[in-house]
């Protein structure tokens, strides 16, 4: 249960929420909270959606081809053996494994194009303590807020405990969409028509860039080290031109060309087999409702906090904000513990 995870304090937050009392020195609105408490998580299922399931008796190589066929992000690893579901395979780890066994691009990387999932996962959770972490159908949207943040992961299968079964995968732009669909009768608190340069929400200090003269594997190395989803692409004037984000390194699967991590930033983004326009950017005038409906519409996981000469000042991400709209007025803190 959610409550056994949760501190004395935040329990009791929980429980005067639930209660419609506003915890003492809360002053945000707890209407977001209350809503995302009085959903479950099988209300955000669509009706419709594309799942992929690998056994960990697959290549990797293959695994990785079948995401980009498929067009998805991420699948729940099935451990015959076991009998139940034991992790997920994401691009997370298609760029831990490039970035562990990269060499040149006249050395191919034999442990993607031979090592199965199983082979992978032992060599991996030698360094690692992950787990599959999951949420049952009956949890509610608050609940998989707070696991989502506080594992700082982005894809949360919801799993029927009377089956087994993988019913979906939840990631924070559904639950943004849900929010979107049928939150509209919620009453807007009036702290989302501050401007983000007061609210500071997102991140301001440190931000992880890489320019556009470094290359792809740079770019792996800074994703492995500072644990980011994605990168500003910075050119010599300190201004961004790009976005590269881990989706776009499984490009690299779709054009088979993961052994030549030397190229520069500047030719991968040339690369890249969609047209991408432009930057979403945001700016520290701009308000937060306003920065809430533009990733909204775009879908994306974050935007880009610039200056007026486009100088990179921050990214405010939807992780940021799901931690300062639902989890923060509840006294939870998630994101920062």
């Amino acid at each position: 249960m959610f409550f056994e995870k949760m501190s004395w304090t935040e329990f009791v937050i929980v429980a005067r929420l639930q209660t419609d009392r506003p915890p003492a020195g809360v002053s945000l609105s707890v209407s977001f909270s209350r809503f995302f408490m009085s959903h479950c998580c099988y209300d955000a299922i669509p009706t419709s959606s594309k799942l992929v399931i690998f056994d960990t008796t697959l290549q990797v190589k293959k695994a990785f081809f079948a995401l980009v066929a498929n067009g998805v992000r991420a699948a729940p690893l099935w451990d015959n053996k076991l009998q139940c579901f034991v992790g997920m395979l994401t691009i997370t780890d298609f760029i831990n494994i490039l970035h562990r066994y990269y060499r040149s691009p006249m050395v191919q990387i034999y442990e993607l194009e031979e090592h199965k999932i199983e082979t992978w996962r032992e060599v991996y959770l030698q360094y690692s303590l992950n787990s599959l972490i999951s949420i049952t159908p009956d949890s509610s949207l608050f609940e998989a807020i707070y696991f989502l943040l506080k594992n700082k992961i982005h894809r949360l299968p919801i799993i029927d405990p009377e089956s087994g079964n993988v019913l979906h995968i939840l990631t924070h732009k559904r639950i943004l969409k849900f929010l979107h669909i049928f939150g509209s009768m919620i009453p807007k608190p009036p702290f989302l028509q501050k401007r983000i340069e007061e609210v500071k929400i997102g991140t301001f200090k440190s931000i992880a860039t890489v320019r556009e003269t470094e290359t792809v594997y740079d770019a792996l190395s800074v994703f492995v080290e500072r644990r980011v989803s994605a990168l500003p692409v910075v050119n010599e004037q300190g201004k961004v031109v790009a976005l590269y984000s881990r989706f776009d390194v499984i490009n690299l699967a779709a054009q088979k060309n993961y052994n030549n991590l030397n190229m520069t930033m500047q030719e991968a983004i040339q690369s890249r087999p969609c047209c991408i326009e432009g930057v979403l950017k945001c700016y520290p005038h701009e308000t937060l409702e306003t920065i809430i409906d533009r990733i909204a519409e775009a879908e994306v996981h974050r935007l880009v906090l610039v200056d007026t000469e486009d100088v990179v000042r921050g990214i405010v991400s939807l992780s940021d904000l799901l931690q300062a709209l639902v989890l923060t007025p509840a006294g939870v803190e998630a994101l920062f513990s």
